[in-house]
């Protein structure tokens, strides 16, 4: 390997530390969010002819390995049993958000199919993307065997409409929605308002991770995941080879939800953010391997397939969650826990100046995690 090829890996695992680390500095970029910063980089050092000969072989490594080590990283931090401790409202508004996602992909696979290269595909992206946020899309590229360039354009459409999505929420949408449903009524939960719930500090706090105490049972975490997606290859290889890479998702998918069950390692600090820093070099990775050039190709029709996802869905939700008569705030957190990703409930609860509807919003969004693998690979075959 020469020396240009050892600091361009180098540089792929550095620059996700300083993103992060810039982020508590500056507003401005934890406001525009690790994720999209890491694939702006990605694209311009992918295209400007910089990366050395031979990058293309450790990017494609680089990017196969990432989701599967991140995913039960991830995964070890679910808190399944407080799902069914959950409000009646907030369990039914998850299975019709849920519910509106898939009605929504199914609708636009009938209406972009044969416009769009290998729409299937795309239905299991934006079936991930909207129960789990970036991990789950990521994951499902990876068990769909996706085009870099369909990727990459498929989740730059996603942020491009996201990012007008926040902005509605954070700005008028409890407005918006107040006129369609009822407003928010306290359930006196002890545990919402007890303050032992810091999803802040959960999601977004990667300070002390380096401390002895934390760094160590990490390291334990991290081996186990790394078991666990050999165990996981190793039982794919009895499966059909058309399967098999699926299969391989949906075994760490399972594994990583049964170790959250056990105490010890759940209780190790820091898990949720070494998953999604691994997550972060995985985006710059691969955008690195976009040619934008080839981008131009893919139909327009995508965007349209990407915002009747994002925002058909959310809409659905609003006139369904009328007839079950859930309340304005717990449709927008459990709708923006889906779309956007656990890491942005405290934001917009934040906004609605209501925080006893966080918890709500994180066991969504968690909820999201664990089933948008299964539900991905599942709508992806079915439409196949």
């Amino acid at each position: 390997m020469s020396l240009k090829l050892i600091i361009m890996i180098i540089f792929f695992v550095i620059a996700p530390v300083i993103i992060l680390y810039l982020e508590t500095q500056f507003s401005i970029m934890k406001k525009v969010g690790a994720v999209l910063i890491c694939y702006a980089i990605g694209l311009i050092l992918g295209n400007i002819d910089i990366l050395p000969d031979g990058a293309d072989k450790y990017q494609n490594l680089i990017t196969n390995l990432t989701i599967p080590i991140a995913l039960p990283l991830i995964l070890f931090s679910m808190d399944v049993k407080k799902w069914f401790k959950m409000a009646g409202s907030a369990m039914t508004s998850l299975a019709i958000g849920l519910f509106t996602v898939v009605v929504m992909i199914f609708a636009g696979y009938y209406i972009f199919n044969g416009s769009i290269d290998e729409i299937w595909k795309v239905a299991g992206m934006l079936v991930g993307i909207y129960t789990g946020g970036t991990p789950n899309l990521a994951a499902m590229k990876t068990a769909l065997e996706v085009d870099q360039e369909l990727y990459i354009m498929t989740h730059t459409y996603e942020l491009s409409l996201g990012a007008l999505y926040l902005v509605f929420i954070l700005s008028i949408g409890q407005r918006v929605f107040l006129t369609i449903l009822p407003p928010f009524k306290s359930p006196d939960n002890s545990i919402a308002n007890s303050g032992q719930v810091n999803p802040e500090e959960d999601f977004d706090d990667y300070s002390e991770i380096f401390k002895k105490s934390t760094l160590l049972p990490l390291l334990g975490a991290f081996g186990l995941s790394l078991v666990i997606v050999g165990v996981s290859y190793a039982l794919s290889m009895l499966l059909p080879e058309s399967f098999s890479t699926a299969a391989i998702i949906l075994f760490i998918t399972t594994f990583g939800i049964a170790f959250s069950f056990v105490p010890k390692i759940k209780q190790i600090k820091k898990t949720f953010q070494t998953g999604m820093y691994i997550i972060l070099i995985f985006c710059l990775v691969v955008s690195s391997m976009a040619d934008l050039t080839k981008l131009v190709n893919i139909s327009f029709s995508l965007f349209w397939y990407v915002g009747l996802a994002m925002f058909g869905s959310h809409i659905l939700h609003v006139f369904i969650a009328k007839f079950f008569k859930i309340d304005a705030d717990t449709v927008i957190i459990s709708g923006s826990a889906l779309i956007c990703s656990p890491p942005f409930v405290p934001v917009i609860a934040a906004a609605l100046k209501n925080k006893e509807i966080i918890l709500t919003g994180l066991t969504v969004g968690i909820a999201g995690y664990a089933v948008g693998n299964y539900l991905g690979v599942m709508i992806a075959f079915i439409l196949k």
